[in-house]
């Protein structure tokens, strides 16, 4: 096309002629023969794409092999990896997240689900999928670092449309990776529900950070990911967290202010049931009780928060920010140019934590369990 980002990619729209080339960077064997990955080794970090053409990446898969000597994976080793983007010939990456985290799912590990941009496929979750769009006009370079303790083999697809050029109000993807061990109050000589409903929170200040970001664009959404360290016998939701959107440095209360953690992302009485739409869904409810690793998704494709200046997106770990979880995300947002991320920390700094169960808190949970699925599912 001469000039123009092609946004003809619904079912509605596909009748129509497209004027585009499509193109791919993949790990085909050059060969001719079947050896269809690469190999990146431990501490090497490998640019699997990079174009200097305008254009628009369309979709990502890939998956990560075993290495070829012990065949086994470390442990977390999707925690390990980094995946980075960057557009235009920028220096500074719009894009940087551990892979697994990128792909939708949180705490080093993957699960079959399905949402419109993310999606992690059979087997066992192990197919990466990625449909956000991602245009650029002077050039586009993807990266992957391992940071595992042995090779890693990637087998990896990179669509993308190659045009003439794009219109200078197209915004380029970013997405940004944070993960913080939160920190709450002593629940000692506090009620279970006093705990968990009480107290009161008139600002920001202490929430867990999912975005902060300068410039103009639009916030397209999140994945939640919550391991509950608390360790309750007692009602251990880890959730009833307000979710807060301040747009252009606006005062609190904002004028995007929410009423709880499932309510953030559309659901309903602190659930624990697999569930994936499009926009919004839970891969993983926890345990008994809520215990051990949860993962939540919501994603604004249908409904976006723009923004003219900055954004700044966070949400209450419990009700008034009284708890102390392990919790990650990862947000994806388009704005003008290649704005400030958060940069992904060291491998010691990202590995999840191990579950943890008590004898008080398992047989607490066998206890009690059913009588809470008795009163409140």
């Amino acid at each position: 096309m001469a000039a123009g980002y092609d946004m003809t990619s619904s079912l509605n729209l596909l009748p129509l002629a497209k004027d585009f080339r499509r193109k791919r960077f993949s790990s085909f064997d050059r060969t001719g023969g079947n050896h269809d990955w690469i190999v990146i080794n431990p501490g090497q970090c490998s640019t699997i794409a990079e174009t200097a053409e305008p254009g628009c990446i369309r979709h990502i898969w890939c998956t990560i092999g075993r290495d070829g000597i012990s065949n086994k994976y470390d442990r977390a080793f999707l925690r390990r990896i980094v995946i980075r983007m960057f557009w235009d010939g920028s220096d500074k990456p719009a894009v940087e997240a551990p892979v697994g985290d990128f792909f939708g799912m949180g705490h080093g590990i993957c699960k079959n689900f399905v949402s419109a941009p993310l999606q992690m496929s059979p087997e066992n979750g192990r197919g990466f999928n990625c449909f956000f769009p991602m245009p650029f006009s002077k050039g586009a370079r993807v990266e992957v670092e391992n940071e595992c303790t042995h090779e890693i083999s990637l087998y990896y697809y990179i669509d993308w449309d190659r045009y003439d050029g794009i219109e200078d109000n197209i915004l380029r993807f970013h997405a940004s990776w944070n993960r913080e061990l939160t920190k709450g109050i002593s629940d000692k000589g506090v009620g279970g529900m006093a705990f968990q409903m009480e107290g009161a929170n008139l600002s920001d200040r202490d929430n867990y950070l999912i975005l902060e970001t300068q410039g103009k664009g639009h916030y397209v959404g999140c994945n939640i990911n919550i391991h509950n360290r608390r360790g309750s016998w007692f009602w251990d939701w880890p959730g009833e967290g307000d979710d807060m959107i301040f747009v252009d440095n606006e005062p609190f209360p904002p004028d995007i202010h929410g009423t709880g953690t499932e309510d953030y992302v559309n659901m309903a009485f602190c659930p624990t049931q697999y569930y994936c739409a499009p926009y919004h869904g839970l891969i993983m409810g926890g345990g008994p009780n809520w215990g051990g690793k949860i993962t939540y998704y919501r994603y604004h494709i249908l409904d976006p928060v723009p923004f003219k200046s900055s954004i700044r997106v966070s949400i209450e770990h419990g009700h008034a920010n009284r708890r102390w979880d392990d919790w990650s995300s990862t947000a994806y947002w388009y704005q003008a140019g290649t704005g400030e991320i958060r940069r992904v920390p060291g491998v010691s700094e990202r590995l999840p934590l191990k579950n943890m169960y008590s004898i008080k808190r398992l047989f607490g949970t066998v206890i009690m369990w059913p009588v809470y699925r008795l009163f409140f599912s």
